[in-house]
């Protein structure tokens, strides 16, 4: 049976170890074990080096980006705040949490859910109230409206254990997309507050069922393949879903394992390259501050993502 270090070797971890610093520290944490002094030193430098400070450079006084909140979508104050998170920017950080306040002050509504889109202002958007509780608890919004929104996604749960912001409309079968978006803000609500008196566990445990039943990108009713852009894995993810996003989620929850994930994980190895590499994939169209890495080269937040997850999959 492989193990992690079959995967992992010695010329791989050097390679991640000479990328941004926004690769750099999230390796020294989750694949080298680092003391915390060591790799929260090489993390305060997303805010001034590499990507996460073109990032942050590109702010406007007000505190948004692009001078908008969410559309276009993926240079906007919602999307670019949300990249942030993802390549790991403190959670400290003056700028983000300014821009995370004008989200909650600008988004939050009666039925304390989040919404920017301009043509529904009746009630609040699921994937994106998902997305909201993902940032606002990672970036230390002090807000009773931060617990209310938990509570939202709580009482949004379809009677299939996952979300669907169409529910709404009469969706019965949750969405994948949304469903991904639901964990990951209850899981960050999680790391930053712990259960608070909201069944947190519980609601993730049972959307883990949701998305196990269907192998991660499965029809739950024919096996076949739901969608081919979830079997690939660009990064950042926005509100899209896909496998990787799937299993990356898993292993960051340290979710115990279980054999219905193993499609996935068949497919993440066979997307590795000869080499020991992962690819960048393409994301969706649209305008971008930066793009990161090349499609179809060797990724280092994919190689980093991948190897986090066979490394909760086979352990040490």
């Amino acid at each position: 049976m492989p193990v992690y270090q079959d995967y992992a070797s010695p010329e791989i971890l050097d390679w991640l170890l000479q990328g941004d610093p926004a690769v750099r520290w999230q390796a020294q944490r989750d694949l080298l074990d680092a003391k915390p002094a060591v790799y929260e030193a090489e993390r305060a430098k997303v805010a001034t080096e590499g990507w996460g400070a073109r990032y942050l450079a590109e702010q406007d006084a007000a505190g948004t980006w692009a001078g908008v909140l969410y559309s276009p979508k993926w240079t906007s104050t919602h999307y670019t705040l949300l990249t942030l998170l993802r390549i790991g920017l403190p959670p400290e950080n003056p700028q983000a949490i300014k821009a995370a306040r004008i989200l909650l002050d600008s988004g939050f509504m009666h039925d304390h859910g989040i919404n920017f889109a301009r043509g529904d202002a009746s009630r609040a958007e699921t994937c994106i109230s998902g997305m909201c509780l993902n940032m606002f608890s990672y970036f230390d919004v002090e807000d009773e409206r931060v617990h209310q929104l938990a509570q939202h996604m709580i009482d949004q749960q379809m009677e299939d254990k996952g979300w669907n912001c169409r529910s709404h409309r009469g969706a019965t079968h949750s969405s994948f997309h949304t469903t991904a978006s639901a964990l990951e803000g209850l899981l960050a609500y999680d790391l930053r507050y712990g259960e608070n008196g909201l069944p947190i566990a519980t609601a993730q445990a049972q959307a883990r069922e949701f998305l196990l039943q269907h192998r991660l990108y499965k029809s739950h009713r024919t096996g076949e393949i739901v969608k081919d852009s979830m079997t690939r894995g660009a990064f950042p993810p926005f509100w899209q879903y896909d496998f990787m996003r799937a299993l990356d989620y898993f292993q960051a929850a340290e979710a115990q394992r279980d054999e219905r994930a193993q499609d996935a994980i068949d497919l993440l190895l066979s997307k590795r390259d000869a080499d020991g590499y992962w690819p960048q994939y393409r994301g969706p169209s649209g305008n971008y501050w930066l793009q990161m890495e090349a499609v179809g080269k060797p990724s280092r937040w994919n190689t980093l993502r991948a190897l986090c997850i066979l490394r909760w999959w086979y352990g040490d």
